[in-house]
């Protein structure tokens, strides 16, 4: 695909978020399974709930501008999403192991937050209203979803991980 205008590279980055979402919602339930934290858990499960509109929102924004979504491979998530899957196969504290996976899924919502805010604007740049509204919408819910992240992380699992007997001890010996 050649990029000669913005609309050509609108569609190649909507292309490449489909691809991201459907990616996610065969993650999400593993990170879910892998949590041992309920809240962290319950995150995942909402979140994924969520990716499933995501997806059909897109699939709305294809409808607009007449093409089609699929014919792209999202590399970027499926490194994120492998690089999160080596955590969750890790021995380690239950605890510890939580933080790493919400490490991991803060990349994803982070690339996502990049993503959709760039598309965003290329739909308002090229008078696509209806398509811009529905691409802000998913980025305030991967936004939100980044805050519940950070919130977990610094109200339970980052305070439980630093309690682990090994990190306590080392800590005492400074």
């Amino acid at each position: 695909m050649k990029l000669d205008t913005l609309k050509t590279l609108y569609m190649n980055e909507l292309r490449d978020l489909y691809n991201a979402e459907n990616q996610l919602l065969k993650a999400l339930p593993k990170m879910a399974k892998g949590a041992s934290s309920e809240e962290l858990k319950n995150a995942f499960q909402k979140h994924l709930e969520q990716t499933k509109s995501h997806v059909e929102r897109l699939e709305e924004v294809f409808e607009e501008i007449g093409e089609k979504p699929k014919g792209k491979t999202c590399r970027a998530m499926k490194g994120l999403i492998e690089e999160g899957s080596e955590i969750l196969h890790q021995d380690g504290e239950d605890s510890v192991i939580d933080a790493g996976i919400i490490v991991a899924a803060q990349k994803v919502e982070h690339y996502e937050m990049a993503g959709y805010g760039s598309v965003r604007t290329f739909a308002q740049l090229l008078g696509k209203d209806r398509s811009a509204e529905l691409l802000q919408t998913t980025l305030d819910e991967e936004s939100e979803t980044n805050e519940t992240l950070n919130q977990l992380a610094e109200g339970v699992v980052n305070p439980e991980a630093l309690m682990e007997p090994e990190l306590v001890g080392a800590g005492a010996d400074r």
